[in-house]
Parts: C-alpha cells; sequence; structure tokens
C-alpha cells in the first residue's frame, strides 16, 4: 500500500499519546506538511469542529483513513500459498 501522507488527509493515532490526552484510534486531519515529508501537523477537532489538540507527529504515529476501496501500489506483490 502507498503510505504517502497528503494535506487534509484523514487519519488515526497508532499509539497512545497520554501527555496530550490523545489515545490510539483518535482521528485527525493532517493541515501541514513537516520535515521534507517526515513529519505532519495534525489536528484533533471535536463533534463541532473546534480544534482541542494539534501537534506533530511522525509517519509511524499516523494512518491514512480511506472511505473508497484502493487500489494496492504496483510494487507491492501479493503471494498466494497453494
Amino acid at each position: 500500500m502507498n503510505s504517502t501522507v497528503n494535506l487534509l488527509d484523514v487519519v488515526a493515532l497508532t499509539v497512545d499519546l497520554p501527555q496530550y490526552n490523545l489515545w490510539r484510534g483518535q482521528v485527525g486531519t493532517v493541515v501541514d506538511i513537516l520535515a521534507n515529508g517526515t513529519a505532519f501537523e495534525v489536528e484533533f477537532s471535536d463533534r463541532h469542529g473546534r480544534t482541542y489538540e494539534s501537534l506533530g507527529l511522525r509517519l509511524d504515529q499516523i494512518i491514512v483513513l480511506h472511505f473508497e476501496p484502493k487500489l494496492p501500489d504496483k510494487k507491492a506483490t501479493v503471494v498466494v500459498a497453494s
């Protein structure tokens, strides 16, 4: 799968960040791309659109959520056991 993160992608945390009261699975939006694409400013908002946290996160701390079917990377290979 393509691991590219783009501006305005919806992402979920893959780790707990108790110092920010953020927990694995919480959903946010990428609002800036930092450090030449190795980090991302992610904004976490409530149901009313009010931001309650915004912080820089590394790629290994988030996963991009997809709301429609996504084709696999052409580089990816699927091995089927017989």
